[in-house]
């Protein structure tokens, strides 16, 4: 499918589809560096199918006529034509992708500095400022930085990002001005489109088991629909349950046996009975001894021996080689 395939898979899948001439053509207005990156993506493309290809040529085309639209009439303009032919959803997804073409991006500077720096940089901000931030940052860099917050700013900051829709353009330049006396701003150019329960789940995602629980306690107390919504899109590693067993197998080829006993060591027995019956006879003999003679460990250490296999599980989902009831389609989108 082409959602599965990455910014980069589409671009070579485009330029191998328009033919030797054109391709040519397009590829002398590109750098040396985008041209390099573009020859191998091709060279390593392997078969792409009939509907792959041709929904990457649709979203190409579509992208195209919604610079037309901005072009002619404005961000307003191209949003109403889009939202009428194609829908709200899919005419926000649509002018995000266009954003970095289109203007400037609000916070460009930050996005080169250090986590650590950008931490000492905003962490005195309000939360609304933290928040917007984060939005455009990296899930991973937002979720480390997350981690620095004090627990009761954590959850602040998580629950903004994931009530944030479209910021207007005084607002980006009004939050820049004001951090214009610690660092270079980037001043953006019409609506940003950032944040949501997406970019939120994202980045708690990403941040250890601990900062996340107390992030969602907290977020629990304030609004408890908005944590619901936000576990909705989440994976933690209690959803193993949720993964089918052609993929828990394919994720414990590449977790190691210590990891995985320290990270059932915590677990309930539906997650244990999930791994166990994925495995053979003998693995699971080892996992049980392994797991008997343990001993008591630290949490903080089953939490990350934990957050690894999750971390694989996210990946191989991402790549299409593992399905997680109730996401992305979930069963829904199964056919035989």
């Amino acid at each position: 499918m082409a959602t599965q395939l990455t910014s980069r898979k589409k671009a070579a899948v485009l330029i191998a589809s328009l033919g030797p001439e054109t391709s040519a053509r397009i590829l002398k207005a590109l750098t040396d560096e985008d041209i390099e990156m573009l020859t191998l993506e091709i060279a390593t493309l392997g078969r792409i199918d009939a509907d792959a290809r041709d929904a990457v040529l649709q979203e190409f085309y579509q992208m195209l006529r919604a610079k037309e639209y901005i072009t002619t009439g404005g961000m307003d303009y191209a949003r109403n034509i889009l939202e009428n032919a194609l829908g709200a959803e899919k005419a926000v997804e649509i002018l995000t992708k266009l954003q970095g073409t289109l203007q400037d991006i609000p916070f460009e500077f930050i996005k080169k500095a250090d986590p650590n720096q950008i931490i000492n940089f905003i962490q005195d901000e309000h939360p609304q400022t933290i928040a917007l931030i984060l939005a455009h940052l990296d899930p991973d860099v937002s979720a480390t930085i997350v981690g620095a917050l004090a627990p009761p700013v954590q959850a602040d900051v998580i629950m903004r990002i994931a009530t944030m829709d479209r910021t207007p353009p005084e607002i980006v330049k009004e939050i820049e001005v004001i951090l214009e006396r610690k660092a270079s701003t980037v001043v953006g150019q019409g609506f940003t489109f950032a944040g949501g329960i997406k970019d939120a789940a994202e980045v708690l995602n990403r941040v250890d088991r601990s900062t996340e629980k107390s992030i969602l306690s907290h977020l629990e107390e304030k609004n408890p629909e908005l944590v619901d919504e936000i576990k909705m899109l989440m994976f933690v590693f209690d959803d193993i349950v949720l993964v089918d067993d052609t993929g828990i197998q394919k994720t414990l080829r590449e977790i190691d046996n210590k990891d995985l006993a320290l990270a059932l060591k915590a677990a309930g027995e539906d997650v244990k009975q999930k791994i166990f019956k994925n495995m053979s006879e003998r693995a699971r003999q080892l996992i049980e001894e392994e797991l008997e003679f343990m001993g008591p460990v630290r949490l903080r250490n089953v939490e990350e021996a934990q957050q690894k296999i999750v971390g694989v599980v996210r990946r191989l989902e991402e790549a299409g080689e593992v399905m997680v009831a109730g996401r992305g389609g979930g069963e829904d989108e199964l056919v035989v």
